[in-house]
């Protein structure tokens, strides 16, 4: 008897449990806050030691603060002192960079961005390291918090992007997260109402085109020929700077850079299959032939693609904004861990959405994972091999597709079968 209600209890609280993820009651306003406060507090705290335990430009692990700013910085400086080309050879950029940080000893972070991206550099180094990678975060950081407050404006929201684990990784590593997040989401988020401004900032996306290959067929297929004129605008003028400034050679040296950069850090993983959250990580961190690993990055990227311009054809554009920053994700084989600020802006358009229409079934509690996933997934995939980071935004595109399916109906009704139940709560209430 006492067995039988003892399982009669574990049932009925695994059912509550269960209807509790599904409906997404358990994320609570207090909840979040503590989640929020917590993680920006650890973000902080961990930032003040690098800084504060840093001798010169180096922290007390031997690496440079910012880590990644190191090859930003030092090709600034590099095409500031007439060498520019010189930025995509290694072991030039190396011994400049040896010479910035005032260690024989510094680890290597190689150059291997387009020319366009060199303008930026450029004009960072004109300040001196520590100033400029504190500069750089905030400007970025504070643009990408902008467009959050745009698709999104709460300042619950605010909080929780501002203090999302995957800001710390990115901030950690002195990234250009910030940067892709920002220009994305912008112009995805302005390409109804300002066409022109929409493609102008997706077009300067050319400094790290491996993010912007799915936006010429977005754009043809929405028709948005403004779009695409201001895309091509800002493309064809970031590239005629180039030109004016360096000429053919910084071209020249970029495009005999690539097979290098191909063999050495995308097909062998010199970063670490860990920190790369691709398809194409995925089968090599599980010792899958270079032929193999391609195929299934091709395989998910042309369906991501074809899903994202699926979720284009629904009323609203939420859910087509949301599937296009997973697509960013995973169309191409090099994403690292803190690239996902680019999939924080996802899982807001899908919150805003949300906010207006009404949540699904497991929203609310995967969206909470995708938020928590950038904390532990190098982790994670370093111990177990288990890709959360890649999860993560299937995760996104998934429910994208979902809303564009159920709610807006872009499918016959035959395709419209799946079991769903609608939350009317609002986010954290």
């Amino acid at each position: 008897m006492r067995s039988s209600l003892t399982a009669c209890y574990l049932l009925t609280r695994h059912q509550e449990m269960m209807n509790a993820l599904a409906n997404g009651s358990w994320l609570t306003a207090e909840r979040m806050r503590a989640a929020a406060v917590i993680s920006g507090a650890v973000t902080i705290l961990l930032l003040l030691f690098l800084f504060l335990t840093a001798s010169g430009t180096v922290d007390a692990y031997g690496r440079p603060l910012g880590t990644d700013f190191s090859n930003v910085w030092t090709a600034g400086s590099m095409a500031r002192e007439g060498a520019a080309a010189s930025a995509w050879d290694w072991p030039s950029h190396l011994a400049v960079q040896q010479q910035v940080h005032g260690r024989s000893d510094i680890p290597f972070y190689g150059w291997h961005y387009p020319p366009p991206f060199l303008l930026l550099a450029a004009a960072l180094a004109f300040l001196p390291y520590k100033i400029s990678l504190i500069a750089w975060q905030a400007t970025t950081l504070a643009t990408a918090a902008s467009i959050l407050w745009r698709i999104l404006p709460s300042r619950r929201a605010l909080l929780l992007g501002l203090t999302a684990p995957v800001v710390f990784v990115c901030l950690g590593h002195g990234h250009n997260g910030f940067l892709t997040a920002s220009l994305l989401g912008g112009g995805l988020l302005l390409l109804e109402r300002r066409p022109i401004l929409a493609g102008l900032l997706l077009g300067c996306l050319v400094y790290k085109p491996q993010f912007a290959l799915f936006i010429p067929p977005l754009l043809l297929a929405c028709r948005n020929w403004r779009a695409i004129a201001g895309a091509a605008a800002s493309t064809g003028c970031l590239i005629a700077l180039t030109f004016a400034f360096w000429g053919w050679p910084v071209w020249q040296a970029f495009l005999d850079s690539l097979p290098l950069t191909r063999t050495v850090i995308i097909e062998q993983g010199a970063t670490g299959w860990e920190k790369i959250q691709s398809p194409f990580a995925m089968i090599r961190m599980w010792h899958g032939s270079v032929a193999a690993a391609y195929a299934v990055q091709a395989g998910f990227a042309f369906a991501s693609v074809l899903l994202t311009l699926l979720a284009s054809r629904g009323r609203d554009p939420s859910a087509r904004n949301a599937a296009a920053t997973a697509t960013a994700m995973l169309s191409t084989p090099y994403v690292l861990d803190y690239d996902f600020v680019v999939l924080g802006l996802g899982a807001a358009f899908l919150v805003a959405d949300g906010m207006k229409r009404g949540f699904l079934s497991w929203e609310k509690s995967l969206l909470a994972l995708v938020w928590f996933a950038p904390l532990v997934a190098r982790q994670l995939a370093e111990i177990t091999l288990l890709p959360l980071g890649q999860l993560s935004a299937v995760i996104v595109l998934a429910l994208a597709v979902r809303r564009s399916i159920l709610l807006d109906e872009v499918l016959p009704a035959a395709f419209r079968s799946w079991p769903f139940r609608r939350s009317r709560e609002r986010f954290g209430q």
